[in-house]
């Protein structure tokens, strides 16, 4: 194999990286390196994609993806550059290892029950991390349930929800999770629209009946708690709404949100009438909304709204009256609205239309204040003159959707049916640092295969890192062995550190989970997490320490009059306190356990077979659950987590005496 200087760089890199250092047990050479690129057939481009996403043991990583954990119903916490999975964070779907759902976060998960029915699946598309000052600060995280409409609010010093809420005016929800610059709120807005509550009304009084809104969830950071008595609605157009995003600097105070089926196509292809496909994509164009959200705010306040399903909404005809809301045409079939760092510009991508249309903030204000309209659409909403608001069209590739930003100048939109990353260059003062004209497509990367979302480091932000981009993509295909006919789906990272036209792919992770969808990549020292809980008898639904958790010493089964029996309990390496609990059939049980551990990693499993409980208990974690003890038997519990050599001894029995 022969060795370039370049190659022979990349293969000292690695060869340092990946495979050990001159002060190793036994001394590795270049030839070594050589052989086994030789036996397996690695490029020199292969070695140094390998140099620089190898990440030794012990060493952290640089940034974190916050992913959609798509039909899992969670969210999937990533490392970059190595792309490992670290953690699965149970949010919509109960989830064994952490025990959500089978004993601990039972009310949380109540509080997303749809109509009063039990929905324990989520379909996660959006996380958003929260914000001060239109950068990331690493302490809440949100996410939306398309499927259901519903809400999440994530802890991140403990990496656990915190808060579900369903949305009572619409189904399902795409266009959420998405913040203002300091998270004063999260809106969430309707997709495929229905009648106020998803009440019964036939499809052919659609244009009536059927109504969008974006919802605007007021997020109280002290609390942590989406305030729902300070959240509110906007009413829209019975259109699809689709992906949105927040002004910064500039625009601060708007936000921006793509729609489609403008043209009110309510299917019908079984009765020969052009399917939803056809329908919703025959118009040239379809409306971008521009919101003046900060005005809505002050309506919702005064009072100026109406109730709806018992929830406080600003009315079209209000909208109307106050200059609340415009309209711009936009390619057809958008779906990405992006939102540039210095919030001057909007781009939008048209998934039929091979470009990028930008358009700018300062146009957009201007159109407003001297009434440059092309008319209004079927509802009264004003169109702002698409010609005065543009500012460019980059040609970028075929099937553009969303578009990430960097630091430099340049901007990145992922292209589906290209099956590719372009980068082109962001005009105005943007390109002032970049030896390429405004507004050009610089290079275009192909990817494996059909990307969807796209994610950059701090990309969203007013800040972008750069770097590094996430290829978020729909097929793999030929990329990795087949698990049965159905196959992952491929987080692909790409290398965007170099100015210019080198953009390579540099490692492919396999998603064994349905459709990841969206997320967002933040640098790893803003998150800031705990090792263990503050204090022993932490309760993590409250983030304070319960006063009725169990200490050493106070361990006890108290029965009551009313035939409750309460439990208090401690878990400490390797035996729980008591170990021998023996109740009456029909009894119910309040049990409360609280692992005493100070340790790093010190953690306590509890299971009870036949029961459906399974808890994991974290140093200084207190936990409580109730059930009806209503089997006899007898039914030993342990501990799950591998916590000490002797953990096989860490048990103890629950006998439930029958009751004859």
């Amino acid at each position: 194999m022969t060795c370039t200087r370049f190659g022979y760089r990349a293969m000292l890199a690695a060869s340092v990286l990946a495979i050990g250092t001159a002060s190793s047990a036994w001394a590795q050479s270049m030839n070594d390196v050589q052989r086994v690129a030789k036996e397996r057939g690695l490029s020199t481009a292969d070695l140094l994609a390998a140099a620089k996403t190898f990440t030794p043991t012990g060493k952290i990583d640089e940034y974190l993806i916050f992913s959609s954990g798509g039909h899992s119903g969670q969210v999937f916490v990533i490392g970059v550059p190595s792309m490992r999975l670290l953690r699965t964070i149970a949010v919509f779907t109960p989830e064994p290892w952490q025990g959500w759902g089978y004993g601990v976060g039972n009310e949380i998960l109540a509080e997303g029950n749809v109509n009063g029915k039990e929905n324990l699946w989520g379909d996660t598309h959006h996380p958003a991390l929260s914000e001060t000052n239109g950068d990331y600060d690493g302490e809440w995280l949100f996410v939306n349930d398309k499927a259901n409409a519903r809400i999440a609010v994530i802890d991140l010093r403990d990496f656990e929800t915190k808060q579900i809420i369903k949305n009572p005016l619409f189904i399902n929800d795409h266009g959420g999770t998405f913040v203002t610059p300091n998270t004063d709120y999260v809106f969430e807005t309707a997709q495929y629209n229905v009648p106020w509550g998803a009440e019964y009304a036939p499809i052919e009084d659609y244009n009536d009946s059927y109504r969008g809104a974006v919802t605007m969830w007021k997020f109280d950071r002290k609390k942590g708690r989406i305030d729902k008595s300070k959240s509110f609605a906007i009413e829209l157009p019975p259109y699809w709404h689709d992906i949105a995003d927040a002004g910064k600097l500039v625009s601060d105070g708007y936000f921006f949100l793509n729609s489609i089926n403008t043209e009110l196509a309510t299917g019908g292809i079984e009765d020969k009438k052009p399917p939803f496909e056809a329908g919703v994509s025959k118009n040239a164009t379809d409306y971008l909304h521009i919101i003046n959200w900060k005005k809505a705010e002050k309506i919702f306040q005064a009072g100026n709204t109406t109730m709806i399903e018992g929830f406080p909404v600003i009315s079209l005809e209000t909208s109307i009256a106050e200059g609340l809301i415009y309209l711009t045409p936009e390619p057809r079939s958008p779906h990405g609205s992006d939102v540039a760092p210095k919030g001057d510009f909007i781009v939008v991508s048209g998934k039929l239309d091979p470009h990028t249309t930008i358009y700018s903030f300062a146009k957009i204000q201007k159109a407003i204040a001297n009434k440059d309209f092309s008319g209004t659409d079927d509802y009264g909403l004003s169109i702002l003159n698409f010609d005065s608001v543009m500012e460019a069209q980059v040609e970028v590739g075929l099937g553009p959707l969303h578009t990430q930003f960097g630091p430099d100048g340049y901007a990145y939109t992922s292209l589906f049916l290209d099956s590719a990353v372009a980068r082109w260059t962001l005009g105005g003062s943007y390109g002032k640092g970049t030896p390429e004209p405004d507004w050009t497509l610089v290079q275009k990367t192909p990817v494996h295969y059909n990307i969807g979302h796209l994610g950059a480091a701090e990309g969203d932000t007013v800040s972008p890192d750069g770097k590094y981009l996430v290829a978020f993509n729909k097929w793999s295909v030929d990329r990795f062995f087949h698990t049965g006919p159905l196959l992952p789906q491929n987080f692909q990272l790409l290398d965007i550190s170099e100015q210019g036209t080198e953009m390579p792919v540099i490692y492919d992770m396999p998603i064994g989970n349905g459709e990841p969808h969206y997320a967002q990549i933040v640098k790893a020292d803003k998150i800031k997490p705990w090792s263990v809980y503050p204090e022993i008898g932490w309760d993590p639904m409250t983030q304070a320490v319960d006063p009725w958790a169990p200490r050493p010493g106070t361990e006890r089964v108290e029965r009551k009059a009313d035939g409750t029996v309460e439990i208090y309990m401690t878990a400490v390496r390797s035996h729980f306190n008591p170990e021998r609990i023996t109740i009456k059939q029909g009894d119910k049980v309040i049990w409360r356990i609280t692992n005493t551990e100070r340790a790093v990693d010190a953690t306590h499993g509890f299971a009870v077979p036949q029961y459906n409980i399974n808890l994991s208990l974290e140093p200084g974690e207190t936990a409580k659950f109730e059930f009806v003890a209503d089997i006899a038997g007898t039914f030993p519990y342990y501990c799950t987590e591998f916590c000490s050599a002797l953990h096989l001894e860490m048990m103890g029995y629950f006998l439930v005496e029958p009751k004859d």
